[in-house]
């Protein structure tokens, strides 16, 4: 039987994914119906094609006419405004939650939805900031564009694995967003898996860089998140999606900084 999200357009799904995930003004040229939200995380790679994208042109050609460090912080400042710090936000909720939360759920789930930062997540956000900084800058520009297009919508489509994984940890009407993402099927896996893996398949057949790293160990950072938000909280949130896309993201930046000699 088909549902009321069945009955949308796919580019209107990826359009709201777009309007999602990002603060640029989609929505003034479309706004698709309001079902389509629920079918974001089936297109968060492809987002990651624009944010990744945005952050390594201008890492690579900034660099060409200004020291390595600026054009790095400038690639960085240009993916905070694209994204509105989404994820960073949801990176410093789940810090708070689970650092302060201790084992009780609904004190975790408390202090994720409150806006308030606090000690963990301002922490947990200058640690960070500094190991992407220190990333991108310790490799060539050329290759750090290349890692970043590969690495944003991989992370995505790792993160995207949670949806299936488990239950949504809150009530619908709780939702930050009002919006509780739909566990898709097999057909949107297929897209996912290839939204995710082609740009990180162009990086590693033109850095032959290996693979078994790039691929496994994010997903393994993942996995281990993913068994502390089920033991704590038993299920995962946005803000939890965002935190483990942007971990799993620095975790494919460590590996290719700690192997720079392969560059």
């Amino acid at each position: 039987m088909q549902t009321d999200i069945d009955k949308t357009h796919w580019y209107d799904r990826i359009w709201a994914a777009f309007i999602f995930f990002t603060r640029l003004p989609f929505w003034r040229l479309h706004e698709p119906p309001k079902e389509c939200y629920k079918t974001v995380v089936e297109h968060w790679p492809l987002t990651g094609w624009l944010t990744g994208g945005a952050m390594a042109a201008v890492l690579y050609f900034g660099s060409m006419i200004m020291p390595q460090t600026i054009a790095v912080l400038l690639a960085i400042v240009v993916r905070l405004l694209i994204t509105g710090a989404l994820h960073e936000d949801g990176l410093a909720d789940f810090l708070d939650g689970f650092g302060g939360g201790g084992n009780n759920r609904e004190r975790i789930l408390a202090i994720m939805k409150d806006s308030h930062i606090g000690t963990y997540g301002v922490i947990g956000l200058i640690l960070y900031m500094l190991l992407l900084f220190a990333t991108l800058n310790s490799i060539p520009p050329y290759y750090a564009a290349l890692m970043i297009f590969a690495a944003d919508p991989y992370s995505k489509m790792v993160t995207s694995q949670l949806i299936l994984m488990m239950p949504y940890a809150r009530r619908e009407e709780e939702a930050k967003s009002k919006t509780v993402y739909r566990k898709y099927g097999v057909w949107a896996g297929i897209s996912l898996a290839l939204q995710g893996f082609l740009p990180m398949l162009l990086f590693i057949l033109l850095t032959h860089m290996p693979w078994e790293f790039l691929i496994f160990i994010p997903a393994l950072v993942m996995y281990f998140l993913y068994l502390l938000m089920w033991r704590k909280i038993h299920g995962y949130t946005g803000d939890c999606c965002g935190a483990v896309c942007l971990l799993v993201e620095l975790t494919i930046y460590l590996i290719v900084s700690a192997s720079n000699q392969f560059l």
